[in-house]
């Protein structure tokens, strides 16, 4: 990774400028920090953290901060993610919700895959099919190139069980999220 960076360094400056010479160790250092989530597994993340529940009500975590790179132009993109999800039988960790949003987060992708990808997770984290995710992030890829718009905000959601069919659960969750 070291070599492929040094190269794209020659083609834009001298590569044994003072402030470069290090920089290829620099970026592939970083760029495996920033993609790490692909050496993650659920299972791993979420460990033993399921703890028994009565709970039926909604569980809602909001503004959880998320940084991810655009695969199609290696760009950050960088916002917040909500996670919603009705219990049956079990809730999880807290931080295990935070998580799992980082491990897919910290792959190259798209904010609609990522949003996908995060509801699938808590599927299968939590075992039950009523989950939520809405992400809000600004794409540098659009900010800083193409149309460079400053201001734009892109937001998906992934809405499955009763958040898809039922609007009055949907209604609900909004009116939490939207309540703070």
């Amino acid at each position: 990774m070291e070599q492929a960076y040094a190269d794209i360094i020659k083609e834009i400056d001298d590569p044994q400028r003072e402030g470069l010479i290090k920089t290829p160790a620099r970026a592939a250092k970083a760029m495996r920090f920033l993609t790490r989530g692909y050496g993650q597994k659920l299972e791993d993340i979420v460990n033993e953290a399921r703890f028994a529940t009565e709970s039926r009500e909604m569980v809602v975590v909001q503004d959880i901060e998320l940084y991810s790179l655009c695969e199609h132009h290696l760009l950050p993109f960088i916002g917040k993610c909500h996670v919603a999800y009705i219990p049956k039988q079990f809730v999880i960790g807290l931080s295990k919700v935070a998580r799992i949003v980082d491990m897919y987060a910290r792959r190259l992708q798209n904010q609609e895959n990522l949003t996908m990808d995060i509801a699938q997770a808590m599927k299968i984290a939590t075992g039950v099919e009523d989950v939520a995710v809405i992400i809000e992030s600004k794409h540098l890829c659009m900010m800083m190139r193409g149309v460079e718009k400053q201001n734009s905000v892109m937001k998906t959601s992934s809405m499955l069980g009763i958040f898809r069919s039922n609007a009055s659960t949907r209604a609900e969750l909004f009116s939490l999220l939207n309540s703070i």
